[in-house]
């Protein structure tokens, strides 16, 4: 019977080990993936990052795959509402990082990205992505 009860609660134990939920820190980092560029999605993850960078946490904004169409000024009138906010968070304080290969893909040329866009590369975007105790989401 000893032995049963050690093992139920070393069993019981390994389960609390293994199931520790994650928690974020006050002002653990953000980096938002946003990949589309369906207006109302595109909308959502520039919203939410507004909405944590306002709560303390650094927020970068990485325009990748065709996100990166929402960071060209010859867009502008269908990314009106993306484009204006992008601006705000960027005079916040958050840095938008836009994916050189997609930008070559799509034909988003360096000269018409919006102002304060920054193009990425493996130092920049890897140290924005990989700084202690980021938290990554995915539009």
């Amino acid at each position: 019977m000893k032995l049963i009860s050690r093992l139920l609660l070393s069993m019981a134990l390994l389960a609390c080990m293994v199931g520790t939920p994650a928690f974020a820190g006050d002002s653990d980092p953000l980096f938002v993936n946003l990949t589309t560029d369906d207006s109302h999605r595109a909308s959502m993850a520039i919203a939410f990052g507004q909405n944590q960078l306002e709560r303390g946490h650094p927020l970068t904004i990485f325009l990748n795959d065709k996100g990166v169409l929402i960071g060209s000024k010859s867009n502008a009138a269908k990314f009106p509402n993306q484009q204006k906010a992008i601006g705000e968070l960027m005079n916040k304080g958050a840095v938008v990082l836009i994916c050189p290969m997609c930008m070559k893909h799509y034909g988003v040329k360096e000269a018409d990205l919006l102002p304060g866009l920054k193009v990425g590369n493996p130092e920049l975007t890897g140290a924005a992505l990989f700084k202690d105790n980021t938290r990554t989401l995915t539009w």
